[in-house]
């Protein structure tokens, strides 16, 4: 294994006005959706926990209080709580305040991706990071945080993670120009694009929001210029770090993840997410699925 930094903080965005889920989100923040039973934005945290990543930054704009709220203690419904002798609604109400030490900064203006990246410049310094999207869930038990983390171990610079998305579907993500490696699961990452028409697309390998970064990338969306919807996109910035060196930030590295994952980005695949939660929870399941399939019948 190379001798580089160990990767200890997590960077959460969380600044987006969640349009796609008005007017649920008027006043609610939309990582603050449940499924089932629990925010989005938890399921995150307690990703980046999980793969060790104790110190996390949530990346903020207006409207986003109650994110800091959630992660707090509520010492008043606790006191409820613990009066009524409800022991497992105590554990669930103090566990996220457990998870992490957690931390917020402002994105004062709505600039894209690369630019909240760019807002935890000051807390995470000259180390490197992980960044995680709250769109995306990733299932416990598939591990791709602690896969990437090792593979940054191993070659430095920044890793990201690739799912292979439907040919149709790549106008959506940033895709990825791709070479193999010796390990079957990590390819180098030689260029990217973002949101390409699907007849350009150079593949149908796309980012998905996991991402560990060097700490280089900071410099590099300082100079990035405003690119696709006028933003400032990360995508953009891999892009010039794909290019680099080891001693200037590179390579960009890629984890071909097969695994388990969850899009909340827009209604139906936040529906999706509810459904497969729910008919996989042991609680819920007995009920639930007997239930979802009578009602399938009823429609059909």
């Amino acid at each position: 294994m190379a001798d580089f930094d160990p990767v200890t903080k997590a960077v959460v965005p969380a600044a987006g006005l969640g349009t796609r889920f008005l007017p649920a989100t008027k006043a609610t923040p939309k990582e603050m959706l449940p499924i089932v039973d629990k925010p989005a934005i938890q399921y995150v945290v307690e990703e980046a926990a999980a793969a060790g990543l104790l110190d996390v930054l949530m990346v903020t704009g207006k409207n986003k209080r109650s994110i800091e709220d959630h992660f707090d203690r509520a010492f008043e419904l606790e006191e409820a709580l613990e009066a009524k002798g409800d022991e497992h609604r105590l554990s669930q109400v103090r566990e996220p305040a457990s998870l992490a030490t957690l931390h917020y900064v402002r994105q004062g203006e709505p600039k894209g991706l690369g630019h909240a990246v760019l807002c935890a410049k000051h807390h995470v310094g000259g180390h490197p990071f992980a960044c995680l999207l709250g769109d995306d869930l990733i299932d416990h038990r598939d591990r791709l945080l602690q896969r990437m983390i090792a593979v940054r171990d191993t070659f430095g610079g920044s890793v990201i993670a690739l799912m292979e998305v439907p040919k149709e579907q790549v106008s959506l993500y940033g895709v990825a120009t791709i070479e193999a490696t010796a390990e079957d699961d990590v390819v180098r990452v030689v260029d990217l694009v973002e949101k390409p028409p699907a007849e350009e697309a150079p593949s149908n390998w796309a980012i998905i929001g996991r991402y560990v970064l060097d700490p280089a990338v900071f410099e590099v969306l300082e100079k990035t210029p405003p690119g696709r919807g006028g933003e400032i996109q990360l995508t953009d910035a891999l892009r010039t770090l794909a290019s680099l060196g080891r001693e200037d930030g590179g390579p960009v590295h890629g984890v071909l993840f097969r695994g388990r994952r969850y899009d909340t980005g827009d209604k139906l695949d936040y529906l999706r997410t509810v459904v497969k939660f729910a008919a996989d929870r042991e609680d819920l399941a007995p009920d639930f699925v007997p239930w979802l399939r009578e009602f399938l019948d009823e429609i059909s």
